[in-house]
């Protein structure tokens, strides 16, 4: 349920904002005619988003178990990387990010509402798409009850929330530091994805070490692997090559991710 609440809620409030700039810039150039055309883009994109969702779970529920192995491993190994680049470009382009979107609608407009429609929807479509490949391989990782879909409903009831109020302007947060912080959740999560991947690959035979355990508790309290898979995403049972790598991808990326931003001193 955390993990699943926490990958809402940042990836939904991300592609709230971006929403809200671009109706905000709409309605403050007085170019409202436009507005249906970018809520068409908007519903295209999360219509798109869903159906990418059900395609993932479709597929997984009526391979093989090898397949479901392969597949799973596969999806969750995708999942990690665009995870780690967005979270990345996101920390990047996040000054520019409402500069970057209005010159989008500023070049789209003349075009018609095709155009328009396009840009709304590859606006969104990116956090989507996204967000549903890396909560269906969270949803691997963690419990198989009903608490992951509450966490994920709960997280994108409050982007929605908070996007509102931040577009209303009766709510101020400091989005940097929301971000900053939000940015090392997921990355923490993306560890636990990349371990049940791992694994995934293990039990396909791609990779070795499958029995070779750093711990297996075979009677752990059901509240212990709940709380351990649904945060950091590491099961009551790992091998050493899912620790491994675990560790070096957290270590790595952690490091990365933190890393003052280098300043250019001109001697001029």
């Amino acid at each position: 349920m955390y993990s699943t609440f926490l990958i809402a809620l940042r990836e939904g409030l991300e592609a709230a904002l971006i929403i809200g700039i671009l109706v905000a810039y709409l309605v403050r150039s007085n170019q409202r005619k436009a507005l249906p055309a970018l809520w068409a883009g908007v519903s295209i994109a999360i219509v798109a988003s869903l159906t990418f969702g059900a395609f993932l779970s479709f597929t997984s529920t009526n391979l093989s178990d090898s397949g479901e192995k392969l597949f799973a491993g596969t999806t969750s190994l995708v999942a990690v990387i665009l995870v780690t680049y967005m979270v990345f470009w996101m920390k990047r382009i996040a000054r520019g990010l409402k500069n970057e979107l209005q010159s989008k609608l500023d070049y789209a407009m003349p075009l018609g509402k095709i155009a328009l429609i396009s840009a709304s929807f590859f606006a969104v479509a990116r956090e989507g798409l996204e967000t549903a490949l890396f909560i269906f391989s969270n949803f691997k990782t963690i419990s198989t009850d009903s608490s992951p879909v509450v966490g994920l409903v709960l997280g994108l009831a409050a982007a929605v929330g908070l996007g509102v109020a931040i577009y209303k302007q009766s709510v101020k947060i400091n989005l940097s530091k929301f971000f900053t912080i939000t940015g090392i959740a997921l990355i923490i999560i993306a560890g636990g994805v990349l371990s049940y991947a791992v694994h995934e690959f293990q039990e396909f035979g791609a990779l070795p070490g499958e029995d070779s355990y750093v711990w297996n508790w075979v009677n752990a309290d059901p509240t212990i692997t709940t709380l351990l898979s649904g945060t950091i995403g590491i099961s009551t049972k790992i091998s050493w090559l899912q620790l491994i790598v675990w560790a070096i991808y957290l270590t790595v990326t952690l490091r990365a991710y933190l890393a003052p931003k280098k300043v250019l001193v001109s001697n001029a």
